[in-house]
């Protein structure tokens, strides 16, 4: 049994699907009856190798340049050892010039988009390319998995205080609690029960421009965890 999420302030559907393109370091195409398994993104993102671009007037093509229907594939996963590490699929689908081929070069292949979906754990949401040529990657998308795996590995004693922050049915009785992503309106905690698990969000009270900004905004959520009395606790 999963339980509700929290409905803080949080990413659009585009946003989130922005954020993915940008920081992933790998993506598989399904093109011409073939799975490409591409490892090189280097933290630069699809849009380094895939120049997306909107359609083109629906003309007949001429004989022997039929486009080729492309499918990239996404898995955004937890950078910490939470129950459920996949937190969201993104699938891009379009059209090629010609079947997809593994390059060593820097040069980009050109992608005619079709459409953007994004699936998690509550349902599924479609993404236009409009809405994503209007937005800038999350300023944390580059460096979230470094600083959700130094919050763990560093100070995990701070984990706990933020459940300070949480209100939780009393029926919901944590064993563990891992932070499980942030972004510039704030950081996700997975509350891990015996059998269930359910993601509560912490909003920053502004959202953050920059990485540099992150810290003070955790900073304040921790001073604010210390100034309250709250009944959650991990048990002993």
């Amino acid at each position: 049994m999963r339980l509700p999420r929290s409905r803080a302030q949080q990413p659009t559907s585009a946003e989130r699907v922005r954020s993915v393109l940008a920081a992933a370091h790998s993506m598989t195409v399904v093109s011409d009856g073939l799975h490409t398994e591409v490892r090189r993104l280097d933290g630069a993102g699809v849009m380094s190798r895939i120049h997306v671009h909107a359609p083109t007037p629906h003309l007949p093509p001429e004989p022997g340049t039929e486009r080729v229907p492309v499918r990239l594939e996404f898995t955004d996963v937890a950078p910490t050892p939470v129950r459920d590490r996949i937190r969201a699929r993104v699938t891009v689908t379009g059209l090629l010039a010609a079947p997809y081929r593994v390059s060593d070069s820097d040069e980009s292949t050109c992608m005619e988009f079709g459409q953007a979906v994004i699936e998690d754990a509550e349902g599924r949401a479609f993404v236009t390319l409009e809405e994503l040529e209007e937005l800038a990657p999350d300023p944390l998308a580059g460096v979230e998995a470094g600083m959700l795996t130094h919050l763990l590995d560093a100070h995990a004693e701070l984990i706990p205080l933020l459940l300070r922050l949480v209100r939780t049915p009393r029926a919901v009785k944590p064993t563990r609690v891992m932070p499980l992503a942030m972004d510039r309106y704030g950081i996700t905690l997975r509350l891990e029960c015996s059998r269930s698990h359910t993601d509560v969000r912490l909003a920053f009270p502004t959202p953050v421009s920059a990485p540099d900004q992150a810290g003070p905004q955790i900073q304040g959520l921790l001073r604010a965890a210390r100034r309250m009395s709250h009944p959650n606790r991990l048990p002993a």
